[in-house]
């Protein structure tokens, strides 16, 4: 079925059986043989046959992978993918503290700054490292790890609050390890003997992280929470009571100076969250479940803890004159929405300008909404921009329960802003109406 339908390569043991598929008759040489014609018609073109002076990739030296030029864009991608989810005004911090106490087992981990499928930096920077990178000699920087990812053991504890107990701030640095997270069935060895199968049976803080927590905020000094991590984590315990919460991911070789850079202000954060981040497991439909209700910002009906395109700044957004180029058209046509924004703050910043679409009267199951496009521009305090999007005929299409993706005649509701509506970000929001009695068959576009 799978090759029948267009699924020309298989990573695994599975395709083996096809040879017994061709002697039960239940598929063609001849369809195997188109799959295969397409799979080394692209390695022919990707140059994997040709003597390596006709392929130019040949003549790249390895040093390139390790170039300052690469070095800065990783530097780059870290810087800009950190969301800033929680600021009570402590951040950004000032270079001129006395005292900073960096705690939590992702904090000096070098590892933890890779995903899975991972190459191998020369040279890793972790969060304590690009700390005491920026703040230098002047200022002081103790550190104490205070307990593994998912260890139970708590002896770690009354290293970390010395630390913290005289300093001005409290960077606790958690989360979760691609050691204790990755594919279903992956096998890691990880602290105490343990091992992971890849999947997670909770989504808090494992181990005693949030016990750490508890202690190092117990010595009155304000605490910054820094999540690294791949998938979504219940952040309840800091969403509650840390004066910050920064989402670092898997963030690469460049990460703790990437992180740095935010903490201090040299980089003004404006990631977005590619995934909702729940409260709990017990607001999500069983694992099991196949069905998308109740899963993803499409379909989860909850209050999340941090919404699918969340991320705060160090200055502020405005949306105006959300303008479609036509309120009402027929189906089959693209539609072009234009709107304003600008930097109302005091400090330059990037924004990331989400368009979200509803259709309000689908004759079948549809998403809540539905992201249709964004934009992420930079402005300086007081630049307003115009930007436009166009909306694909494809985008406002459903499919029918006979398989048929169509467009229906009815209204949909447009907001553009700098999250989902509803959730408290700045936007403005529009209606329009696809005209008509009958729905239209989506061919292509």
């Amino acid at each position: 079925m799978a090759v029948t339908n267009g699924c020309d390569l298989n990573c695994g043991e599975v395709y083996k059986s096809l040879l017994i598929a061709v002697a039960k008759g239940l598929i063609a040489e001849a369809t195997i043989d188109k799959a295969v014609t397409r799979l080394f018609t692209a390695r022919f073109r990707l140059g994997m046959f040709d003597p390596p002076e006709r392929v130019p990739y040949a003549s790249i030296p390895i040093e390139v992978n390790d170039s300052a030029e690469h070095r800065a864009l990783a530097l780059q991608m870290a810087e800009e993918s950190i969301v800033l989810l929680k600021n009570e005004g402590l951040l950004p911090l000032p270079k001129t503290l006395k005292k900073i106490a960096v705690v939590g087992p992702n904090a000096d981990d070098p590892v933890v700054l890779l995903g899975n499928y991972n190459g191998f930096p020369s040279v890793s920077v972790t969060p304590l490292e690009g700390i005491r990178r920026k703040v230098g000699d002047d200022v002081e920087v103790a550190y104490a790890r205070g307990c593994g990812i998912r260890s139970k053991d708590t002896s770690g504890f009354a290293a970390a609050t010395a630390a913290a107990r005289d300093a001005d701030v409290v960077i606790a640095v958690m989360g979760l390890s691609q050691l204790i997270e990755g594919e279903e069935g992956q096998q890691e060895g990880v602290e105490g003997g343990e091992r992971s199968t890849g999947d997670r049976v909770d989504i808090g803080l494992p181990g005693v992280q949030e016990a750490l927590l508890d202690a190092v905020q117990a010595t009155g000094r304000p605490v910054v929470v820094v999540l690294l991590n791949g998938s979504a984590v219940a952040a309840t315990w800091a969403e509650a009571h840390a004066a910050a919460l920064v989402e670092l991911w898997y963030p690469g070789e460049e990460g703790g100076t990437a992180l740095a850079d935010v903490l201090f202000g040299d980089t003004n954060p404006a990631g977005r969250l590619p995934v909702t981040f729940y409260r709990s497991v017990d607001d999500l439909p069983p694992f099991r479940e196949y069905r998308m209700e109740g899963f993803t910002y499409r379909y989860f009906h909850g209050e999340p803890l941090y919404p699918f395109g969340f991320g705060l700044s160090y200055t502020k957004f405005a949306y105006s004159d959300l303008v479609p180029d036509k309120t009402s058209f027929d189906a089959g046509e693209a539609l072009q929405v234009a709107v304003t924004v600008k930097n109302v703050g005091a400090r330059a910043g990037d924004e990331v300008v989400q368009l979200y679409l509803k259709d309000r009267h689908a004759s079948v199951p549809v998403p809540v909404r539905q992201l249709a496009g964004f934009r992420r521009v930079h402005l300086a305090p007081g630049e307003a921009r115009k930007v436009t999007f166009t909306i694909m005929p494809r985008q406002m299409s459903v499919i029918l329960d006979d398989g048929r993706r169509v467009i229906e005649p009815g209204v949909f509701e447009l907001f553009v802003g700098g999250g989902q509506p509803g959730t408290g970000a700045p936007g403005a929001s529009a209606v329009v109406e696809v005209a008509g009695s009958a729905p239209r068959e989506v061919v292509s576009g």
